[in-house]
């Protein structure tokens, strides 16, 4: 409390810039300031917090008055890019530019046509797993798997995927504790491998998705080589680590979960169609794998009764909007595979929506056919062990046991 009784803002938003605090459990200090400051000022960095669904959605849904080109993390607080590092770093009408022209590689039917490729891998992993003994769901279904597909998309091949691990592990904050030259010679590698990769595919296209970005074309339009190796960059590491924690903290969440797998069995076998799609999405909330993102104001607004000034940073916190109790009622603390409707923001929302949400909800809906088709149940066999990061919630290592059906 301050002086003269009210909340101490500062002091209740700074553990939550502490990397430390995301390899515990950060959800009692979002239920706090989403209760006592759903707009919270942390004087020390100058950056407001946000953490209540409806603020969330609001920042998202305006980028003319919250921009994504000032940073998209808080180490980036007084950065001025000369050329946006990601596509996530623009804002409208750059951002839409880039959108309409890699949108068409993204597009519903082409990630469904992925499925058989899917399920193969999935498959192949799923059946490598005994009834009964411990498994580690990270190391051996959800590290692999996405970033296999990666490779399928990219069209590189396929023991290239434990290199891309590496690779996208190095540029996460907070994701391991690896000397920081080291991390920086692994991101150099990678971005001068997909910028070589870029160039080869205009060179010589291929089928496969490098091919189809290069190559396409809007009203006279195409990317150029950079900015495609920026994309590619953006897929590897934001296609991988999102869909992969989703998929080892959906696991979790099942197996300390007394009865959760089951019921989605049951469902599942009574011809539910949208048992599964709905357990993706429950399985997408409860992770939230992007714990937040970052806009910078454009003028002074008004956000919850809070006046914010121009150029001030708003992180806005997705893992606590995911949990907002006025949106997702007394159960938003509980992981519910029937939860229906969901409206989470794990994908975030207005122009930034997610462009592989369609490849993430069918990779997570077809590992869990193929588990299911296998295993009855699901139980915790040893402790969860997440990472520091303020940026993506990892889990490092997930032990458990599936039984027999």
């Amino acid at each position: 409390m301050t002086a003269g009784g009210g909340v101490d803002e500062t002091e209740l938003t700074a553990p939550l810039l502490d990397p430390a605090v995301y390899a515990g459990d950060p959800y009692p200090r979002y239920a706090r300031l989403r209760a006592e400051a759903p707009v919270a000022r942390n004087d020390t960095l100058g950056l407001w917090m946000v953490s209540r669904h409806a603020e969330v959605v609001a920042v998202s849904r305006d980028p003319a008055t919250f921009c994504s080109s000032k940073g998209i993390m808080t180490f980036e607080i007084g950065s001025d890019y000369a050329t946006p590092p990601t596509m996530m770093h623009t804002d409208p009408p750059d951002h839409t530019r880039y959108r309409n022209l890699v949108q068409p590689g993204f597009r519903p039917s082409y990630m469904r046509a992925l499925e058989d490729g899917i399920r193969r891998r999935a498959r192949a992993l799923v059946d490598r797993i005994e009834p009964g003994v411990p498994v580690d769901v990270v190391a051996d279904l959800a590290v692999p798997l996405p970033l296999q597909v990666i490779s399928d998309l990219l069209g590189v091949p396929e023991d290239e995927w434990p290199r891309f691990f590496r690779w996208s592990e190095a540029v996460i904050p907070g994701a391991t504790d690896w000397p920081e030259e080291e991390r920086a010679q692994l991101s150099v590698e990678m971005v001068t491998y997909l910028l070589e990769a870029a160039a080869d595919r205009r060179a010589t296209p291929r089928d496969d998705i490098i091919s189809e970005l290069g190559a396409a074309e809007v009203d006279g339009d195409r990317l150029t080589d950079a900015e495609l190796g920026m994309f590619l960059v953006q897929l590897l590491v934001a296609g991988n680590e999102t869909t992969r924690n989703m998929m080892s903290g959906g696991l979790v969440g099942f197996a300390d979960t007394a009865g959760a797998w089951e019921g989605l069995a049951a469902r599942a076998a009574a011809g539910t169609n949208r048992a599964l799609p709905l357990a993706v999405e429950e399985m997408l909330r409860w992770t939230t794998p992007v714990v937040a993102f970052m806009r910078t104001t454009t003028r002074a607004v008004e956000l919850a009764g809070k006046r914010l000034g121009a150029g001030d940073p708003v992180l806005m916190l997705y893992a606590s909007a995911n949990r907002d109790e006025s949106v997702f009622g007394p159960t938003a603390a509980v992981f519910d595979a029937a939860r229906d409707p969901n409206p989470h923001v794990a994908f975030g929302f207005g122009a930034h929506f997610c462009i592989g949400a369609v490849l993430a909800r069918v990779e997570g809906r077809i590992l869990l056919e193929e588990l299911l088709a296998r295993f009855g149940s699901i139980e915790p066999a040893g402790e969860v062990v997440r990472t520091a990061s303020p940026v993506i919630a990892g889990v490092k290592s997930a032990p458990v046991v599936f039984g027999a059906r």
